[in-house]
């Protein structure tokens, strides 16, 4: 009977199986590749870095999580919104845009966030109430998130990267900053707060044009 300390490399972590019998039976070696296998399985999993915007999920505003895998395909508008903002009346150019493109493969997807100014401090459904009584808003909202800092939204650190603002600045600045993400997940362009929803129109005309 042998005891050995079996060492094993993986995406340059180091893993160690102490005391296993090199003549042990046919069961203990399938564990043995079943344990390796799994924290492999694990480690690339947490380490695979995303290459769409399919890569993500979102929570709604109901508390519902939704794969965005299952807008694949489409051309998505993305957008960090706030109920008491200079910019708020763009709800009303954004559920616009929604009505004008959606049955030709837009969609789009509003972010509350109270980052700035603490101008969306309301629970999501405070939120959802104001969005559906004020503008009539019929597109998605999600749950309220981060988009900038350490608990920033997973998504928002891919958005800004691939898309950074003005002097290659990654954060965004205020609400209702914008993305028009492609019909291959990839983010096509980063629209400032000021730019009107209605200016899109051309670039996501344009993006649903494309094959």
């Amino acid at each position: 009977m042998i005891a050995i300390e079996v060492m094993f490399f993986v995406a340059g972590r180091s893993y160690k199986i102490n005391k296993i019998n090199a003549k042990g039976n046919q069961g203990n070696q399938n564990g043995i590749k079943k344990t390796i296998c799994n924290k492999y399985d694990r480690t690339t999993r947490s380490t695979r870095m995303p290459t769409s915007i399919y890569d993500f999920e979102a929570q709604q505003i109901n508390g519902q999580s939704v794969p965005l895998r299952q807008y694949e395909g489409k051309v998505l508008l993305i957008v960090n919104t706030a109920s008491a903002c200079g910019f708020t009346p763009q709800f009303g150019g954004l559920e616009e845009l929604h009505k004008e493109y959606a049955d030709k493969g837009l969609v789009v997807l509003g972010f509350p966030c109270n980052q700035f100014g603490s101008q969306d401090p309301g629970s999501n459904d405070e939120i959802s109430s104001f969005c559906q009584l004020n503008y009539g808003v019929s597109f998605p909202m999600m749950a309220k998130i981060d988009v900038n800092g350490a608990n920033a939204s997973p998504l928002y650190k891919w958005l800004t990267a691939e898309a950074p603002g003005l002097l290659g600045s990654k954060a965004i600045k205020w609400n209702f900053t914008k993305f028009l993400v492609g019909k291959d997940g990839q983010v096509i362009r980063r629209y400032a707060p000021q730019d009107a929803p209605k200016k899109l129109a051309g670039d996501i005309e344009a993006a649903l044009a494309q094959g």
